[in-house]
């Protein structure tokens, strides 16, 4: 397998002031909307309809079950999904998602210009289903809990829809839910 296969040549820097760049953005996070994105597959999955999906890390049994019926959901739909794809719950949900046809950005809470496309993605990515898409630059290179929050709060402002399959109570996802609510066209929560 050629190393090089899914690296420099692929990686996009969307700045500000391109026209491919979310002017949502703008509107949700003004000033703290990031100076430029990096993204690897086709941004043109940013135009798209999205459906945000956050989901706290400890989530109990049933709320479990109801995430999976909605991946399985947005998956027959055919809907474009957005999110980090970090904690159990939504990894298993991404499992649930690359197994249909529908669009996908995965938006890691570090720098992506030298990550390589994970194995279980790479029919999807090579299909033009999956963008990878940050708003870091050359930093963080690990994920840390800063960069995950902001890294969420992109990933709301981006979505026209966000469904928050299970938030712990007192947890980070809790205290930005407000917000998210506040950005979304439409909130599913379980």
């Amino acid at each position: 397998m050629d190393k090089n296969k899914n690296r420099p040549g692929l990686v996009q820097q969307i700045n500000r002031n391109d026209k491919t760049y979310p002017a949502i953005l703008h509107e949700h996070l003004s000033e703290k909307a990031p100076e430029r994105l990096t993204a690897i597959g086709p941004v043109e999955l940013l135009a798209n309809q999205k459906t945000a999906l956050f989901c706290s890390a400890r989530t109990p049994g049933e709320a479990i079950l109801r995430a999976y019926d909605m991946a399985r959901r947005l998956r027959d739909e055919g809907a474009t999904v957005i999110s980090g794809f970090h904690s159990p719950i939504e990894k298993e949900c991404l499992k649930t998602l690359l197994r249909g046809k529908q669009p996908i950005i995965i938006c890691p809470a570090r720098a992506i210009e030298r990550m390589h496309i994970p194995t279980e993605c790479r029919p999807a990515f090579d299909s033009g289903r999956i963008l990878f898409l940050s708003p870091f630059i050359e930093k963080p290179k690990r994920i840390d809990r800063q960069s995950a929050l902001y890294r969420n709060e992109v990933v709301a402002a981006l979505a026209d829809t966000i469904y928050l399959a299970h938030i712990e109570p007192g947890g980070d996802l809790e205290r930005k839910a407000n917000l998210f609510r506040q950005r979304a066209a439409h909130l599913l929560s379980s």
